[in-house]
């Protein structure tokens, strides 16, 4: 087998877990990627498509299906095409030795030839050597720019879910979440106030709940909104 030659700086999150993911509306789509990762499923069966704008999870639940299958000992890739795309189609040599291929940003590259034909000869050879696929893109696999019939029609196997925003109640309890498998008491009162004062995406707002992680320890102080005010300047 030859080795996986991957760009530097392709890393997965240590937080990007199936338990740190509050799914809300998106309960059905985070139990078919969890089946997906299980030693039992297939290409014959499984091969799943995300889509649905930023911020509502699409990243995070392919680097979790990744750590998933690697915490078996068995060998996953995350790909974020946005951001390697400059590196060329020949990224793509070899993941079929992966038992999980996990695509992100498939946008990125819909409607450029070459890395559309390098594209469906993965799709091939994943599917011939039962591996796994899954992908996520900002538009439906209908909407997507693709211009190759063939990728088009390989696309359309795929079991495809919309991955929907949060609601603002969700987004309390996701931030709760976080903020408990880091050890902190978030408030309800406290988790309102970041919403209505902070971003809106969920990265944004986990971005802050890391910054006042640091901050709570550093002054040792439990999470309130007067520590909340005197820390951010709200």
């Amino acid at each position: 087998m030859k080795p996986i030659q991957l760009p530097l700086g392709v890393r997965l999150r240590d937080d990007a877990t199936f338990a740190n993911f509050y799914p809300g509306a998106n309960a059905a789509a985070l139990g078919y990627v969890e089946r997906l990762c299980s030693p039992m499923a297939s290409w014959s069966d499984e091969l799943i498509y995300l889509w649905g704008s930023i911020g509502v999870g699409r990243s995070h639940l392919l680097q979790a299906a990744c750590l998933r299958v690697e915490e078996r000992g068995e060998q996953a890739v995350y790909l974020p095409l946005a951001d390697v795309a400059e590196y060329g189609p020949a990224l793509l040599d070899n993941l079929e030795q992966c038992e999980l291929v996990c695509l992100d940003d498939l946008d990125a590259v819909a409607g450029d030839a070459v890395w559309e034909e390098a594209l469906f000869h993965l799709f091939n050879r994943l599917r011939d050597g039962g591996r796994r696929l899954l992908l996520a893109a900002d538009a439906s696999p209908r909407e997507l720019a693709v211009q190759l019939p063939d990728l088009k029609s390989r696309l359309s196997l795929a079991l495809v879910f919309q991955l929907q925003q949060l609601s603002d109640e969700d987004k309390l309890r996701a931030l709760q979440l976080r903020a408990s498998r880091r050890g902190l008491n978030l408030p309800d009162d406290v988790g309102r106030f970041i919403l209505t004062r902070g971003a809106r995406s969920m990265s944004a707002l986990f971005e802050l709940l890391d910054r006042l992680d640091q901050a709570s320890l550093q002054a040792q102080r439990k999470l309130t909104i007067p520590f909340l005010k005197e820390t951010l300047g709200w």
